[in-house]
């Protein structure tokens, strides 16, 4: 999973969601997830604690609200780079990963509270996580078509499972936090190497 970055929520008066959002952020960064109460976001958005569940029905539902709205800026770094004509398919593919890994990784390191809310998204909220990887999968999915389009990839034997072998191959790089201890300098190294590998692997039948 990707979590939120919750400073990039721009709280609304003329919105509530978007308050509580703001004020829920807030808390997380600082306590954690376990140690928010909606009672707590409530009062520092001036609403009653019943008030607040016609929004959010639960504390989780506000937690995925969060990371919806980091998704979709992550989301918009990637179609820069699939429309940008002036890089390669090989070189959108490495740019498209090399995005998400500095983007959760600086993240994580800015906001270490956020870990808990990942592990409880990716335990609570399985099937978003099934939803978010599947969008992800589409992009790498266009990337790989046009670099069979230009020749820069041989043609898979089925696309889509092509797009999500080269996904899990590279799940390491999602939240790298979960995984080790490396800092982000290494985990690029060790990532250009498996996308090395990737490549040649998908050049291979050319």
């Amino acid at each position: 999973m990707t979590a939120a970055q919750p400073t990039e929520i721009q709280a609304d008066k003329a919105d509530p969601r978007l308050a509580i959002l703001q004020a829920a952020a807030d808390r997380i960064l600082h306590y954690g997830y376990n140690k928010t109460t909606m009672s707590e976001i409530a009062s520092d958005c001036s609403m009653s604690a019943g008030n607040i569940y016609r929004f959010y029905p639960s504390k989780i539902d506000i937690a995925e609200a969060m990371t919806r709205n980091f998704n979709a800026e992550t989301y918009t770094g990637y179609i820069g780079i699939l429309r940008d004509a002036g890089r390669s398919p090989s070189r959108k593919l490495r740019d498209f990963f090399a995005f998400r890994l500095e983007r959760t990784f600086r993240t994580f390191e800015k906001h270490p509270k956020l870990m808990e809310l990942a592990e409880i998204m990716a335990r609570e909220r399985p099937e978003f996580l099934a939803e978010e990887h599947a969008q992800e999968r589409i992009q790498i999915e266009k990337i790989l078509e046009e670099g069979q389009i230009s020749g820069d990839f041989a043609p898979p034997a089925d696309l889509t499972i092509t797009a999500d072998l080269v996904q899990c191959a590279m799940m390491k790089f999602r939240i790298p936090q979960l995984w080790t201890t490396e800092q982000l300098d290494a985990l690029q190294a060790e990532m250009d190497g498996l996308l090395a590998l990737i490549f040649t692997g998908l050049s291979a039948r050319k």
